[in-house]
């Protein structure tokens, strides 16, 4: 079974994929958008990606406010949950709080040496690998 992971960005849309027995996340890609309103390209790409790795779930980050508040961001990603669920009506889309993750990735690849130049063209990807990461670890002991 493979999880799909997803950080929903303005312009982008990264994207990780769970090994298949669910216990790691790999980065795959960034998918980029013309808007903030463009959905058909990236469903698109979504279910290529769906179909090649038979993804059978979808962890999709949720921007809550550091004080766990509902973020301007979280109804524009409660938004592309209903086109997630419209289009792949038989995979489950889980929210997931995503707190945070820009910022550990981000620091992450700062560790690693990349430039900050690097790192924009890396960074939701990497989210979407923290973003998978902490649902695939909270679900180990189900």
């Amino acid at each position: 079974m493979r999880i799909l992971g997803l950080d929903l960005g303005s312009k982008t849309v990264g994207v990780a994929v769970s090994d298949p027995f669910g216990w790691t996340a790999q980065g795959l890609e960034i998918i980029r958008r013309n808007s903030e309103n463009e959905y058909k390209q990236s469903l698109g790409r979504l279910e290529q990606i769906i179909g090649e790795y038979e993804v059978e779930k979808i962890v999709l980050g949720y921007p809550l406010n550091l004080d766990g508040t509902v973020s301007e961001r979280c109804l524009k990603t409660d938004g592309y949950k209903e086109k997630l669920e419209r289009r792949f009506p038989k995979i489950p889309v889980i929210l997931w709080d995503e707190r945070l993750s820009t910022v550990a990735a981000a620091g992450f690849l700062a560790e690693a040496g990349l430039d900050s130049a690097k790192r924009k063209n890396v960074i939701d990807k990497m989210a979407a690998v923290y973003i998978l990461q902490g649902y695939l670890d909270s679900i180990k002991d189900e």
